[in-house]
């Protein structure tokens, strides 16, 4: 099979991805075309050799292609039931700052009995725009807090490359970054040693950085 022959075989990845992020501001004909660079990329870099499957190297490179568009159009749409949301959990944050703390998105979720991931992507709604002083004369430009359509293509992109992981890279990942674990605690929970952790923390963080690259 020939490399346009490849391409024209994994299109319907492609649809598929772009798929994801009809209605959120960009025509889906643009979407389409931006993930079919992100495939052309993903067919013209991809070495066998790596031991992937080729949707697994794919996937994380045509997403970065729509996350680029998204970026460059400044496309930002915020659906209905996130607008409604917004509002919530901004009125429980200020019930529950009356004590003078900031309540954590896990308490917030809590109260109004929502997953944790709809009220970040609520507050990540309700962020302004922020003013950075980017000239030398002075001017200001608004620069604008990374959209909930970057955020959730970000972490479609993570999700995959997390899951081309063997499985005790994925597990030192998981017990790093996501349960916080020190890398002594870690080390003990997979009976290696710290400095195996810090090792294999480093290899693995730069083969997660070029696949998202």
């Amino acid at each position: 099979m020939n490399n346009d022959e490849f391409v024209k075989a994994n299109l319907p990845l492609v649809h598929s991805l772009a798929n994801r992020f009809r209605g959120r501001g960009i025509e889906y004909e643009e979407l389409y075309s931006a993930g079919c660079v992100g495939l052309v990329k993903a067919c013209a870099n991809f070495d066998e050799q790596r031991g992937l499957c080729f949707s697994t190297y794919a996937v994380p490179v045509i997403l970065g292609e729509i996350k680029r568009l998204f970026r460059d159009s400044g496309a930002v749409k915020i659906s209905r039931s996130i607008k409604e949301l917004s509002l919530k959990v901004a009125k429980v944050r200020e019930e529950l700052s009356k004590d003078g703390k900031e309540p954590t998105v896990s308490e917030i979720a809590e109260k109004l009995g929502v997953d944790e991931s709809d009220v970040a992507e609520a507050v990540s709604a309700m962020l302004p725009a922020v003013s950075l002083t980017c000239e030398e004369d002075g001017s200001e430009i608004d620069v604008a807090e990374e959209s909930c359509e970057n955020r959730l293509i970000d972490r479609l992109a993570l999700e995959q490359c997390l899951s081309s992981l063997e499985k005790s890279e994925r597990a030192l990942i998981t017990l790093r970054y996501f349960c916080n674990k020190s890398q002594t605690e870690t080390a003990k929970i997979l009976g290696i040693s710290q400095v195996s952790v810090s090792r294999k923390e480093r290899k693995i963080l730069e083969k997660m950085r070029k696949q998202l690259a």
